[in-house]
């Protein structure tokens, strides 16, 4: 009969490390495969209240130091949030660099974040255990804002069952609950957001604009049938019958004044239309059954107009584009300046950043003088900074104060006017008729990371044809 005998592994034949509580100030942060140990002020709020509950690792070198091999970031937030103790599991382990980048990487790729979906489920958790939102955000290291969220998310089944099983995140969550009982609307972000998750920001935010519109157009409605107004869901039969109404905007008052609303008041047969003109503004259109005898006038001008040929199917294609395209410019624009705001709150500024000033000063010096002459601002908004009402016709100016308080900040600030001048001077003419340096522009923010809206493609697509 064999004997055989298995060799022992490499895991059975290693050396149990110690367990002790060392001083954070006084231990050593070995170099570590993390280029940058960043620490929020969460992270260290939450190392304050809590402590170190994972210790970190650490070997003792030649002289005898203790070094942290990883658990640098709960180290020097120990240090940051004055803790007299942290745990440290103390092992035995060679100084080679080889065996340094080996353990770090095992030891940081073995870390798996929790998903939002858990990070919901613990606070609603907490929050059934009694714990206020400022509570649990205190105790966790995050903001009173985020924990809201997070519990709005829970308490909705729509966003709970999506965040769970399509893996969404909080953000895009808590955007469902924004739109519960909107079954079609709610269908798009899903669909967007598991297979576009890049596109959800403007999708979510055209959601938002045209519930805005149609909340507006319903209140304009509602206004104009409590003053009597007859509201019609879509333009009114003017020609043809004998209840046809006349549409007074080729009418005037006895007086040649416009016709408004208040000309109407008590008169017989009043009616309306209320709809979106091509940039998404609310219009009403107004009508009477019989304008003459209401003392009203047919509009004279100097040379009478041409009559109007019916619009071609192409037209009315091409006004539809128009309308739906300055719809969605004005929906990025707030899903982009939104985008640049986090970009500017960043401690380090993206790569070229010194490029795009220098080209503020340069490409774009007109319309970066011109919102500086204009109080800029945007850049104010950019920063994060309210300027208040402006005094003798001139907004005040918050970027030399805010540059005092942060002298560190000049790149930011000097980034923040740059774009607050070229954003200010784009609009839904950019997209109509796009140019050479608003397409360099957009496609920098490509290269910053920012994900591009259909309608803003167009501009950054000028001059990539030929």
């Amino acid at each position: 009969m064999t004997n055989t005998t298995t060799a022992p592994t490499a895991a059975a034949t290693a050396t149990l490390g110690e367990l002790v509580h060392v001083d954070p100030t006084v231990v050593v942060v070995e170099k570590n495969v993390r280029t940058t140990a960043p620490l929020s002020r969460e992270f260290i709020a939450s190392i304050k209240a809590e402590g170190v509950l994972s210790p970190i690792l650490a070997h003792r070198n030649a002289a005898g130091d203790l070094v942290v091999r990883a658990g640098q970031r709960r180290t020097l937030a120990a240090r940051e949030a004055r803790l007299s103790t942290v745990p440290a599991y103390v092992v035995d382990a060679a100084d080679a660099a080889t065996e340094r980048i080996v353990q770090q990487v095992i030891e940081n790729d073995q870390r798996l974040a929790l998903t939002d979906s858990d990070r919901v489920a613990a606070f609603q958790q907490l929050a059934f255990e009694g714990l206020t939102e400022t509570i649990i955000a205190k105790r966790l290291g995050t903001t009173k804002a985020t924990v809201k969220t997070g519990l709005s998310v829970a308490g909705n089944k729509v966003a709970a069952d999506a965040i769970s099983t399509h893996q969404l995140t909080l953000d895009q969550a808590a955007a469902l609950v924004e739109f519960e009982g909107d079954d079609d609307t709610l269908a798009d972000l899903m669909s967007v957001a598991t297979h576009e998750p890049e596109m959800f920001a403007h999708t979510v935010q055209r959601a938002r604009d045209d519930r805005d519109r149609a909340a507006a157009l319903d209140a304009k409605s509602a206004e104009l049938t409590g003053a009597g107004f007859v509201v019609y869901d879509r333009y009114p039969s003017v020609y043809g019958s004998e209840d046809a109404l006349v549409a007074l905007a080729e009418w005037t008052t006895s007086d040649g004044d416009t016709i408004t609303e208040t000309h109407l008041t008590d008169l017989p047969g009043r009616a309306a239309y209320v709809q979106t003109d091509f940039s998404g503004g609310i219009v009403v259109r107004l009508f009477l059954p019989d304008p003459k005898s209401a003392g009203f006038k047919k509009r004279t001008y100097g040379v009478a107009p041409a009559e109007k040929a019916p619009w071609t199917e192409e037209q009315k294609a091409e006004r539809r584009t128009l309308i739906a395209n300055n719809k969605a410019w004005k929906s990025a624009e707030v899903v982009r300046r939104e985008w640049l705001t986090t970009l500017l709150s960043r401690k380090a500024l993206p790569k070229g950043a010194a490029t795009v000033i220098a080209q503020g000063l340069t490409l774009h010096r007109f319309d970066v003088g011109d919102a500086a002459r204009e109080g800029n601002t945007l850049a104010h908004t950019l920063l994060g900074l309210t300027q208040g009402s402006s005094t003798y016709g001139l907004t005040p100016d918050l970027l030399a104060g805010y540059l005092d308080n942060h002298p560190t900040k000049a790149n930011h600030v000097s980034l923040a006017i740059v774009l607050g001048g070229i954003e200010s001077h784009t609009s839904t003419n950019t997209w109509r008729a796009p140019d050479a340096r608003k397409a360099a522009y957009f496609r920098q923010l490509v290269a910053w990371g920012y994900h591009l809206s259909e309608v803003e493609e167009i501009v950054a697509s000028y001059g990539t044809d030929s």
